[in-house]
């Protein structure tokens, strides 16, 4: 089991505004809310035994992880759309619409603290996206940024043990 350390000096919890993604070793840049959070649902099993009639037993079953969407402003990077082609890319020939062999990858959700430190860090495993939004719709009135998105399916997250809690700065008179 995964030890973690406890600062005994912080008393409030992160803030959620502090974050960044990685995969393929990368940086992404530009990512603005990450939504769905990481959270997983167990399913109950309910059973009941036979010579037993007045109460029933609860036991795991299916774990299901919810999906991940990201969203950032639409610039020339084009990252979110490489990844969503390797999922279903237009015209590309009978039998090569979906890149079976790289379609997937584990991806590290990283929390810093106020003063930019990394405090927490969550390796999600088998991730691909489900969808993908290029353009939002287009206002000619509005005054606001375009953003795009894509959701990403994932087959489980663990806290990543090897990130310490940092010990925080103080500032000197």
């Amino acid at each position: 089991m995964a030890e973690f350390t406890v600062n005994a000096q912080r008393f409030d919890p992160y803030k959620n505004f502090k974050f960044r993604l990685k995969w393929d070793n990368k940086y992404v840049a530009g990512i603005s809310k990450v939504t769905g959070g990481l959270k997983r649902t167990t399913e109950v099993v309910e059973h009941r035994e036979g010579g037993d009639p007045s109460t029933g037993r609860k036991s795991p079953g299916r774990s299901k992880f919810e999906a991940i969407t990201l969203e950032r402003g639409v610039t020339h990077d084009p990252e979110f759309e490489l990844w969503a082609n390797k999922v279903w890319q237009l015209n590309a020939g009978l039998g090569a619409e979906v890149s079976l062999a790289d379609f997937r990858k584990d991806i590290i959700l990283e929390v810093y603290n106020e003063a930019g430190q990394l405090a927490l860090a969550y390796k999600i495993y088998r991730c691909w996206v489900s969808e993908f939004q290029a353009l939002p719709d287009l206002d000619a009135n509005a005054n606001a940024v375009a953003l795009q998105h894509i959701k990403l399916e994932n087959e489980g997250f663990e806290r990543d043990p090897q990130v310490k809690e940092p010990t925080e700065p103080t500032l000197s008179p």
